[in-house]
């Protein structure tokens, strides 16, 4: 039998980078459910776009993960191993900035992965409109609601019908990407898919600056903008009692967040959290442009989106901002808005001791990343108190991490196929052969000794007479 064979995926987001590495066996390559996550491993630090004034410095934070999966991958396929990495918004933005500085960042990270024995095969951004489709391909792969195999060895194709909406979250924007039903009216937010033998035109849409951490920025930004005579900023979802001092350069250091007429990055802002629920809502909601005009659906910002249908899967922010409050079980909408207005309204004390081992940003910033997360779900992409029940939030499918790193790398290897498998892959034909004559052989001597066995048994009948 062929050794499995491995494949490596570097997700370079813009808080932190991660490598995903993967194995399938070697003769069924176009099989589904085949591949599986063999192991992931956080690089230290932020995400590579923060290395922009020191470049060799992100490819140095992508070695240990590196040497990490050399002890992992069999030195004897390791030459033989794809290695991909993808950058989403974080570069995406700072291509923006400085096209310079980001072409440095790449050329840094490349040299550093061709120092390691694998087959290395490019760096490149993504588009948002790329990260959400192969995000979409990823969840439907791992569902098999794309392709799947009966015993009897033959293909069978699920209604398209059955294939599900995927929301990505990452730290700079957020992905919404589904088979609508109906046909799409905008070119722009229409991906064209051909896999197993069927087409597929998907809807997809990247909001940049819409990402988790980048709205938060934003957030505390709209606060300042409200009262720029004064030092101070009354943050209605922070907890009560927290307080941070933040400068101006560190509240403004990001090309989503507009900078005020008379940006002073020196100057100190006290931001005192105030712990109210209703006016986090309403703050939030003034991030957003909910008007769709005339005669045309959409989700915010006037960009075209028909009306959600189906079942989605929520990953990557969607999940880890409302896991934190254990409200990724089914619960229902009313429960969650429970839940979360009355975390909102608690105590900075009283939260510390409460989760005295959770990271204090991380802490500070849960109310306001769930009331992100709702604010975005229900008012931005528009589901409502009907269709919350069709979000199913998850971190894994089949044990493998949900986002588009595993799409991605299906297909650049070409392991999902444009047209129909003719039959199941299994033995090669010469394997075939082999087995049919041993199998024969094996019937002919069952037989022989069948026959011997039996003249045996009456020879010896004979004597006793």
């Amino acid at each position: 039998p062929l050794p499995p064979q491995y494949g490596m995926v570097f997700d370079a987001g813009s808080t932190h980078t991660a490598l995903y590495i993967y194995q399938w066996p070697a003769n069924k390559e176009n099989g589904t459910g085949i591949v599986s996550q063999v192991e992931t491993c956080t690089v230290n630090g932020s995400g590579i776009s923060s290395y922009a004034d020191d470049p060799a410095g992100a490819g140095a934070s992508l070695k240990p993960c590196l040497d990490k999966a050399m002890t992992i991958i069999p030195a004897e396929q390791q030459r033989d191993t794809p290695a991909y990495l993808g950058a989403t918004a974080g570069m995406r933005l700072l291509r923006e900035q400085n096209s310079t500085k980001a072409e440095q960042v790449f050329a840094e990270v490349t040299k550093a992965i061709r120092e390691y024995p694998v087959d290395f095969r490019g760096a490149q951004i993504l588009t948002g409109n790329d990260e959400g489709t192969f995000g979409w391909i990823t969840v439907n792969y791992l569902l098999e609601t794309l392709i799947k195999h009966s015993f009897t060895g033959k293909w069978i194709h699920p209604p398209v019908e059955d294939t599900v909406g995927a929301l990505d979250l990452g730290g700079a924007s957020t992905q919404i990407t589904f088979l609508p039903g109906i046909t799409i009216d905008d070119s722009n937010t229409r991906a064209l898919l051909r896999l197993y033998g069927t087409n597929y035109s998907i809807y997809t849409h990247s909001y940049l600056c819409y990402g988790q951490t980048q709205a938060l920025k934003r957030l505390t930004a709209s606060l300042h903008q409200g009262n720029l005579s004064s030092q101070d900023i009354l943050h209605p979802c922070y907890p009560r009692g927290y307080q941070e001092n933040i400068t101006m350069g560190e509240l403004y250091n990001s090309p989503c967040v507009p900078t005020p007429s008379t940006p002073s990055p020196t100057q100190v802002l006290m931001v005192t959290g105030t712990g109210d629920p209703a006016a986090c809502s309403a703050a939030m909601q003034k991030l957003f442009n909910f008007s769709c005009g005339t005669n045309r659906t959409c989700g915010f910002n006037g960009v075209y989106q028909p009306p959600v249908r189906g079942q989605f899967f929520a990953f990557s922010g969607f999940y880890y901002s409302l896991h934190f409050l254990n409200l990724t079980g089914e619960q229902s909408l009313s429960s969650v808005n429970d839940t979360l207005w009355k975390f909102c309204t608690r105590n900075w004390k009283k939260l510390q001791k409460e989760f005295p081992t959770a990271n204090r940003t991380h802490l500070r910033d849960s109310c306001a990343a769930s009331s992100y997360t709702l604010t975005l779900l229900l008012q931005g992409y528009k589901f409502n108190q009907k269709t919350w029940h069709n979000i199913h939030f998850c971190q894994q499918v089949s044990n493998v991490d949900v986002g588009w790193t595993l799409g991605y790398m299906l297909n650049l290897t070409n392991m999902i196929p444009p047209e129909i498998p003719q039959n199941v892959i299994g033995l090669p034909r010469s394997n075939w052969i082999v087995a049919t004559v041993l199998l024969a052989v094996m019937l002919v001597l069952t037989f022989c000794l069948l026959v011997a066995m039996c003249y045996q048994k009456n020879y010896s009948g004979y004597e006793s007479l």
